[in-house]
């Protein structure tokens, strides 16, 4: 979409305060004839790093911001039909992926509302965010202009974005030395640049100030925890026999297991761009709940839905990760995957213990398993052997005679 600068008056902007976002502030009133600026923040659950927004907003350039709250919308709208589904993309929980929807809905919301021109969004032109971003806009917004900035201005690195914050006063609270870009919600937080770029180097996971949601396995106790987790339907409701909304069991979950080393990954993915990608994600609560609801399913299952589902489950993760949360596709396996929960209810147990989360048993009252049927004291099964085979004994003979 062309857009006619002189007719940008008022430019909603997705901002986390981060160094992307700080910049863009000045360089969109530098270049697209002194817009009004709303920067608008997602409150998705990354704690502290909203204190001092507004100030540090307005210090940059924008008239106001405006905070919109969604972690209880972004937890049961948003999270929990990713974990019923075992949704993954390449082992990550999408943590990223599946924030980016709800911030694009608020974001319409926001630029309609204030009679905007425009919505400009930090993703950067390498990156999954500007498509994930701007798919979800398009749905709310169908004919909103986009601004990509990493797409127009002539900054080629992020150390050029912090000289231009340092020429523009645009206040940062990191260094050239301390440059990782990092997102945090709720559900997890991830890391990229400086080292991690060079998959052949280790994560510094010890080093004090990297890990932000938990500590290295190694800085684990030396004694493992024991959880108990309850499910209805496919939805966690209880932690350790306390039952309670899934926001608050999530909070708990993510500081036990943080304090156990668990939910590092370490991963190089394949972007939606095409290029391959290194990142460590930190998911220490997700990591549970989705080993918990996995396990949980072996038992409630039968053979086709667990084994179909499965691999919807690739595909599902692969629509989140690529932007197409509002989708008749994914939409419709939302669908089928609420059929299949009709079932998952019970108890998990597990241990936690140095970056590990080992299986310590599991009960429903729509469990599948039968202790007399899985025995290996007898067996029944010669006269079912002799038919399935029956096709292999058929063929051998057929050809013999042939020969």
């Amino acid at each position: 979409m062309n857009i006619d600068k002189s007719k940008i008056k008022k430019i909603v902007l997705a901002y986390s305060g981060g160094l992307d976002t700080s910049v863009i502030i000045p360089w969109l009133k530098e270049n697209y004839n002194n817009p009004e600026i709303i920067a608008v923040s997602a409150n998705v659950g990354q704690g502290d790093e909203l204190e001092g927004l507004e100030e540090k907003a307005k210090n940059s350039g924008a008239a106001k911001l405006v905070v919109a709250n969604l972690e209880e919308e972004y937890v049961n709208d948003y999270l929990l039909p990713c974990l019923k589904a075992d949704a993954k993309y390449e082992g990550y929980l999408l943590g990223t992926a599946n924030a980016r929807p709800l911030i694009a809905k608020a974001l319409a919301e926001v630029a309609i509302k204030e009679g905007a021109d425009a919505i400009a969004h930090g993703a950067t032109g390498k990156g999954n965010d500007q498509v994930r971003f701007e798919l979800g806009i398009k749905h709310f917004a169908p004919d909103m202009p986009i601004i990509a900035p990493w797409r127009e201005w002539d900054l080629v690195s992020r150390e050029d974005e912090i000289d231009y914050a340092a020429a523009h006063n645009v206040p940062l609270r990191i260094s050239k030395e301390t440059n990782y870009s990092k997102d945090k919600n709720l559900w997890h937080l991830s890391h990229e640049g400086l080292d991690l770029e060079d998959p052949s180097l280790e994560p510094t996971y010890e080093k004090p100030g990297f890990l932000e949601m938990g500590v290295s396995p190694l800085d684990a106790p030396d004694k493992p925890t024991y959880l108990q987790l309850d499910f209805e339907k496919g939805v966690p409701v209880a932690l350790n026999g306390q039952e309670m909304p899934l926001m608050e069991m999530l909070e708990k979950l993510n500081k036990v297991g943080g304090e156990n080393g668990i939910g590092l990954l370490d991963l190089v993915e394949n972007r939606l761009v095409g290029m391959k990608s290194r990142g460590v994600y930190e998911t220490p609560g997700g990591s549970i709940l989705y080993f918990a609801h996995e396990y949980l399913e072996t038992i409630t299952l039968d053979k086709q839905v667990q084994h179909k589902k499965s691999e919807l489950a690739i595909t599902y993760g692969e629509l989140v990760y690529d932007g197409q949360w509002f989708t008749p596709l994914r939409e419709a396996l939302a669908a089928f995957v609420d059929k299949t929960q009709e079932c998952v209810t019970g108890t998990v147990k597990l241990k936690l213990y140095k970056g590990n989360i080992i299986k310590a048993g599991v009960t429903s009252p729509n469990s599948l398993y039968s202790t007399e049927l899985a025995t290996f004291d007898e067996s029944d099964y010669d006269r079912f052997i002799n038919l399935f085979g029956l096709p292999i004994q058929v063929q051998a003979k057929l050809d013999a005679k042939k020969k």
